[in-house]
């Protein structure tokens, strides 16, 4: 009975961190749950701008290698339609140059796309951490300091919005420095919230948001990040999290890859998406960590 105590109070000590009516009660008292940053600004390893063209780079990439299934989105956008006809040429073009087969383009898989846009592939696996469950690692390339190496999943929460019953159980809950939570949990509830959310913004045949990280299909490779486990004394972080707002000029043809939602319809704001950007060169085979309760002074 004790030594089953002892490791109900571990599970506890583990994910009341993410409890949110824990949160809520214990702010005051425990600074651990928070990031300290003066200013905004200072919460960046990399600006906006680095990472707002890393999306935009891999997005375009991804778009183009499954260019003939969006022939519905581009027969509503002829301008964009011509921009990335270019773009497809010139893929084209270079496949031709590194292959025999000039017959058709040739389609990748999302992981391959990575790999030869970034120059590196990540992918979950069993996490070398004793009774960590699923980690991330790179599986291919190298990933030089100050990259966007993962995005995080999950339904956007404001504060004061429901989330209790999302929470429960949830080792998925991430708190930003504003108090915005994103649940980055693809089962149970989590699931339905925002598959619900996902198809409730759909406009036309333009998706405002990626369903494929809820799935073992990935469409967009990076999002993985609420699989990366926290450090410990013997694994040192190598990554860590930094915020982003989606701005709102972010091309509405490539919003089918991003991996997060806003839970609430009627708030005009931007998205806002968390990414791991890397704290030092990682190379092939290592695992990523993070550190939940990251102190930025």
């Amino acid at each position: 009975a004790a030594a089953m105590l002892r490791a109900l109070r571990r599970r506890w000590d583990a994910y009341k961190y993410r409890f949110v009516p824990w949160l809520a009660l214990n702010l005051r008292h425990k600074r651990r749950t928070l990031r300290y940053v003066p200013e905004s600004s200072q919460d960046k390893i990399i600006s906006d701008k680095d990472v707002f063209q890393t999306l935009l780079k891999i997005f375009k990439a991804l778009f183009i290698n499954d260019f003939s299934r969006q022939a519905h989105i581009l027969a509503l956008l002829p301008e964009i339609k011509c921009k990335y006809l270019e773009l497809l040429t010139v893929e084209q073009k270079r496949s031709k140059v590194n292959s025999c087969n000039q017959q058709s383009q040739h389609v990748f898989s999302p992981e391959e796309v990575l790999f030869n846009t970034l120059g590196f592939t990540i992918s979950r696996d069993r996490s070398s951490l004793v009774s960590a469950g699923t980690g991330v690692f790179v599986t291919k390339g190298f990933v030089p300091k100050g990259t966007v190496v993962s995005m995080y999943p999950g339904t956007v929460y404001r504060k004061h919005e429901p989330i209790f019953f999302q929470s429960l159980g949830n080792p998925f809950i991430f708190r930003c420095i504003d108090g915005v939570l994103i649940d980055g949990n693809d089962k149970g509830l989590s699931r339905t919230v925002y598959r619900s959310c996902s198809r409730r913004d759909q406009i036309g045949p333009f998706q405002m948001s990626d369903e494929s990280w809820l799935t073992a299909a990935l469409q967009n490779p990076l999002a993985v990040g609420q699989y990366v486990n926290n450090c410990s004394h013997e694994k040192a972080a190598n990554v860590c999290y930094q915020e982003f707002d989606v701005p709102g000029y972010f091309p509405v043809e490539l919003k089918q890859y991003l991996p997060n939602i806003v839970y609430s319809h009627d708030i005009e704001s931007h998205l806002r998406c968390v990414v791991l950007v890397t704290l030092r060169d990682i190379k092939q085979g290592e695992e990523l960590f993070s550190n939940y309760y990251t102190v930025v002074s």
